[in-house]
């Protein structure tokens, strides 16, 4: 997984939910959309000094996960017996092999500046992915695909910005809400369609600000809400 990659991922979830060609660069998106969303890190690996990502900056020193499997894959990591007569000898032999494991997955594939990814593949500078696929700058996603800017949510497909909330589908920054579809700005929701800047209520589709519109006039207004989205911050 590297940028180019990441872009093309990036351009079809624009493309999906706006209807309009990204005019956004990765850096852009991520500083306009993912100012919030806890990602991965750079640190450095402390056996080589290259450069590492890591869910959490805490620890002092770090090694990377394919660092660790070539130097422990000899013996499975197990040493020879020594003998260990006081505390300050045991924390020195602690201090040997005390690290902290960066860029940490488990069957994944394509995965890239991320951490904490589970049976996924495509991921790009997020954390804690599980079984999901094609995600960027994300937290907390798992059996999700086509999803960026968002965290703890699960279920959902091509999504921007989508918080605690699952069954989502282009869509645009949803929380705390489910089975939304084609809508924008949807907070504590259920059962929406093609709906924007509505909260607490469900079942309905057309409706902006809770109040019920016809299709032509919601069509109309989504067109400049989109458009203000793609606007690149200034």
């Amino acid at each position: 997984m590297n940028a180019t990659e990441a872009k093309q991922i990036l351009d079809k979830i624009i493309g999906q939910i706006c209807g309009y060609q990204n005019p956004l660069s990765l850096e852009q998106f991520m500083q306009k959309f993912a100012f919030d969303v806890r990602l991965p890190q750079q640190v450095f690996d402390s056996t080589d000094n290259s450069p590492t990502w890591a869910s959490s900056t805490n620890p002092t020193r770090f090694i990377k996960q394919e660092t660790v499997l070539a130097r422990y894959g000899i013996n499975d990591g197990f040493k020879e017996k020594q003998p260990i007569n006081n505390l300050n000898e045991l924390l020195s032999l602690w201090n040997e092999i005390n690290y902290f494991t960066t860029e940490r997955q488990i069957e994944s594939l394509n995965v890239a500046e991320s951490d904490c990814v589970l049976k996924s593949e495509n991921v790009y500078r997020s954390q804690d992915i599980r079984r999901s696929k094609n995600i960027l700058f994300s937290d907390g996603i798992e059996d999700s695909e086509f999803i960026a800017a968002s965290q703890r949510s699960g279920g959902n497909a091509f999504c921007v910005r989508v918080e605690d909330s699952g069954e989502c589908s282009n869509s645009f920054g949803v929380s705390w809400s489910s089975k939304i579809t084609n809508s924008f700005f949807i907070h504590d929701c259920s059962d929406m369609a093609d709906s924007m800047f509505c909260s607490g209520i469900k079942g309905r589709q057309y409706c902006i600000a809770n109040m019920q519109f016809e299709k032509e006039e919601y069509e109309k207004l989504k067109q400049q809400v989109v458009q203000w989205i793609l606007t690149p911050s200034s």
